[in-house]
């Protein structure tokens, strides 16, 4: 895993952009779903942090109640943070994940593993697949330092406070007042 304190790699990559973090990676203005190339460097540019929402795929019960979560709290209706779900699905499965549990916040479709790969997140093996992200919560801020990263051993961990919750600590030291998320791995995922 990337070591906090150090420089955050930039990436580019296919996204189901949405909502208002949507309209920033699109740059259209538009508020609908759109597929996208979504480029980090924008995201950090624009904001004082992007929390990197890592997953191995769509539909991971644990990772759906993480982004659930942030969702919930607020993080992707705010002026200073971005918020960036990557999962080693497709942009297809991407577009559905997104539909299905309302998320406003790009998904993207980080099929090869290529960005969970330069934050040193890829998974070798994980439930028969193979060059997945791992499950983690990665802070970066303006000047592209890693200022928190967190994963879970195996996704579908019920890690209490669970890695999106931890990151909070990290996002309010860089003056975004985020609201905690709660995570409730119960929900219906």
């Amino acid at each position: 895993m990337i070591d906090e304190g150090t420089t955050a790699p930039d990436f580019a990559a296919p996204a189901v952009a949405v909502g208002p973090a949507g309209r920033d990676a699109v740059g259209d203005g538009s508020a609908d779903r759109a597929a996208a190339e979504l480029a980090l460097f924008r995201l950090v540019e624009a904001h004082d942090a992007v929390a990197l929402l890592f997953a191995p795929a769509t539909f991971v019960p644990t990772s759906t109640a993480e982004l659930a979560a942030v969702r919930d709290a607020g993080w992707d209706d705010r002026d200073d943070l971005a918020v960036v779900a990557l999962t080693g699905d497709s942009l297809y499965a991407a577009f559905a994940y997104a539909d299905r549990f309302d998320l406003s916040f790009p998904v993207v479709a980080d099929f090869h593993g290529g960005a969970a790969e330069s934050y040193d997140l890829l998974a070798d093996s994980w439930e028969g697949h193979s060059d997945v992200p791992r499950r983690a919560a990665v802070v970066v801020d303006g000047d592209w330092t890693v200022r928190f990263a967190a994963a879970a051993d195996d996704a579908l961990d019920r890690v209490d406070p669970a890695p999106v919750e931890r990151a909070t600590g990290a996002l309010r030291d860089l003056g975004v007042d985020a609201a905690r998320p709660r995570v409730d791995y119960d929900g219906e995922w």
